[in-house]
């Protein structure tokens, strides 16, 4: 799952940027994580263009309304388009909710309810998309129907959640522009 130890990485080197240049890490995630979603979106558009990623074949009589058919599984065989799915889910939908909030002095003058937003937002997108998603072939499914990318998006809502309630009861705090 590359996204979430990826996510490790950058939170790591936001912590020691903003160390360093001592800013808040959280006013400094919060930016990050509003401009995240169009790096997502257009990752996922290349693997879409790319015919890549597909998700679980389904039955091409139309159980799924949006299966289609991609050449890279055969030409009779439909499958979930996963990267335009999660293209759409957390790229597009997650970055126009994070820049309406923004726009917000309520949202944006309390570090880190954004990023914590953004986790829970991607956790919960990723979590339903899993649901259409072919799990990898040499972990298959963990428990029962729950695949990896689940049970590692379950730490990020957690997180996401933990750094809402930090940010509600912390004092507002003027940011410089």
């Amino acid at each position: 799952m590359s996204f979430h130890g990826g996510i490790l990485g950058v939170v790591t080197a936001l912590f020691l940027f903003a160390r360093r240049r001592k800013i808040s890490f959280f006013h400094l995630s919060d930016l990050i994580a509003c401009a995240a979603p169009i790096g997502l979106f257009f990752g996922r558009l290349a693997n879409f263009v790319n015919d890549e990623l597909w998700g679980r074949v389904v039955d091409p009589a139309g159980s799924v309304p949006w299966a289609m058919v991609s050449p890279a599984m055969g030409r009779a065989t439909a499958a979930s388009p996963q990267p335009a799915l999660r293209g759409g889910d957390r790229g597009l939908i997650l970055f126009v909710l994070l820049a309406i909030l923004a726009q917000r002095p309520a949202f944006r003058l309390r570090a880190g309810l954004l990023s914590g937003l953004f986790l829970i937002g991607y956790a919960a997108a990723r979590s339903f998309c899993e649901l259409f998603r072919e799990p990898d072939a040499y972990l298959g499914f963990i428990v029962g129907r729950i695949s990896m990318g689940q049970i590692l998006s379950a730490p990020m809502l957690i997180a996401g959640a933990a750094m809402i309630f930090y940010a509600i009861r912390r004092p507002k705090r003027l940011v410089a522009a």
